[in-house]
């Protein structure tokens, strides 16, 4: 009956999977219709506007030569009319003198034909007509303004729809995730010079494989691609995957997206859990501020007239813990006290893992490091065996020290804006860097008897954590450059 019973779950299971399936294709054949619909719509539109636009090209460069043509008319015009003008006048004043001259040899007086015969060569001497250019000025010929459309006329009748591009391919191979950045490559099954760009989407997911109708998290578009590969930089890893699509486009069309593609982007990520914060700090998702009005006055102060005087502080002096083994908190307790510390809600129990914290480096007292779960409520960071970390005391004398089992080293080293942790849990390294230089600050080398957790205190202050980085390539060379060199936490025990 029992095996019965497994066999139909399992048989349930898969036509609820194939149900499911079937619905997003429902749904995808829908989405297509529509978007058929409004794709033809848009394109015709797109078509009847290139044609307008190509009418009134024309008709701009008509109207153009037809105004070059009736400037060369009316330039030439003038020029022989002018001409004209002034070849009748001549004409005319010509006419006149030749009758003179006739008249006057015609004549039989002879007393002024001496003076008249000259009088006549003088003025024909002066005439117009002696002086004119008998060449026309402007040439009645306008064939250098004729146009051969031929040309033009077979590219107009061999134009057609432009060749939707083809369809890029994504190289997984050729695609990296590393230091945060993701490198995506793809290629074209032919070369196509009409190409003018890509456009590359991406999404977070947690899921692998290809992308779901119904996603958490939406499509997020980098457009003018010119490459076949963009990089992606100053990212945060928040989910386990990402996936990524491109399409190739022309000046007047796309192509169709590629097959997704789903790159697994691990990196660290938690959340600092409020209910273990002390109730002088005020956390805000991955922020924490100190609140001196935030929690009540402890039992213990009260029983030991205890102030609030800086002769207490973290910074100076560790409330000693109850002298009890450490236990699990799995109600996480508050911790309480002098213990102003808050952990985070995610345990590391194998590999590699980076996160960065940034602190105002007028806080009183700052701690950063990890601690096991059996941290005491009353503990401060780095004053048992229960936890490691580097601490900041700002206090009268400022001074950065590397904590643990209530032995500290004093680093010899700038006090960053933020501070680099990375764990090796497997090999039992814990490591702190300057986050913007990547300069190593101290190393300790230990071996992790039970998972542990990132773990924050902050006096009089406040810090922000950033979650979602991978490990940085640098940090991970340094650490095989200087493995079996760094210091250790042998001279804190």
């Amino acid at each position: 009956m029992g095996d019965q019973k497994e066999s139909l779950r399992k048989i349930t299971h898969t036509l609820a999977m194939k149900n499911e399936e079937i619905s997003n294709f429902v749904c995808t054949l829908k989405q297509s219709l529509d978007n058929l619909e409004a794709n033809s719509n848009r394109v015709q539109e797109d078509l009847e506007s290139e044609f307008t636009s190509l009418h009134s090209v024309l008709d701009e460069m008509k109207e153009s030569m037809v105004t070059r043509i009736k400037q060369e008319r009316a330039s030439r015009t003038y020029e022989l009319q002018s001409q004209l003008s002034a070849c009748s006048k001549a004409l005319e004043s010509s006419e006149e003198l030749l009758e003179l001259a006739n008249q006057t040899l015609c004549s039989s007086e002879t007393d002024g034909f001496t003076q008249a015969a000259k009088d006549i060569k003088d003025s024909v001497t002066m005439a117009p007509a002696f002086r004119l250019s008998l060449k026309a000025k402007a040439s009645d010929n306008m064939s250098h303004l004729m146009v051969d459309f031929s040309q033009e006329r077979e590219m107009l009748q061999a134009l057609k729809f432009l060749p939707v591009p083809a369809t890029p391919e994504i190289q997984v191979s050729e695609s990296q995730v590393c230091d945060n950045t993701v490198t995506v490559a793809w290629t074209l099954p032919e070369p196509d010079s009409k190409i003018d760009h890509y456009i590359l989407e991406h999404r977070r997911t947690n899921h692998e494989g290809p992308p779901r109708i119904r996603e958490d998290y939406p499509w997020m578009v980098v457009e003018g691609i010119k490459e076949m590969e963009h990089t992606l930089t100053g990212l945060r890893f928040d989910t386990r995957y990402m996936t990524f699509r491109v399409k190739a486009c022309n000046k007047a069309v796309a192509g169709e997206f590629s097959e997704p593609v789903t790159l697994e982007t691990h990196a660290f990520t938690f959340k600092l859990d409020s209910s273990s914060s002390h109730q002088n700090l005020k956390v805000e998702d991955l922020s924490v501020e100190w609140d001196s009005s935030g929690g009540k006055i402890q039992d213990i102060r009260k029983e030991k007239n205890r102030t609030n005087s800086p002769m207490h502080s973290p910074a100076r002096s560790a409330l000693m813990s109850p002298k009890r083994a450490p236990t699990a908190r799995p109600g996480r307790d508050r911790f309480t006290a002098e213990s102003y510390t808050v952990l985070a809600d995610t345990m590391i129990d194998a590999g590699q893992q980076y996160w960065e914290v940034k602190f105002d480096k007028e806080s009183k007292a700052f701690a950063v490091g990890v601690a096991l779960r059996s941290l005491g409520k009353f503990d401060q960071l780095g004053k048992s065996g229960a936890s490691w970390c580097i601490h900041l005391n700002n206090w009268l004398q400022q001074s950065l020290t590397a904590k643990h089992n209530n032995k500290a080293r004093t680093l010899d080293c700038p006090i960053p804006n933020s501070i680099g942790v990375y764990v090796n849990y497997d090999d039992g390294t814990l490591s702190f860097y300057n986050a913007k230089t990547k300069q190593l600050m101290h190393t300790f080398k230990t071996k992790f008897q039970q998972p542990v957790i990132p773990a924050f205190m902050v006096w009089n202050g406040s810090f922000s954590v950033v979650t979602g980085l991978q490990v940085p390539s640098v940090v991970q060379s340094g650490q095989r450059k200087n493995s079996g060199t760094s210091s250790s936490n042998a001279s804190l025990t």
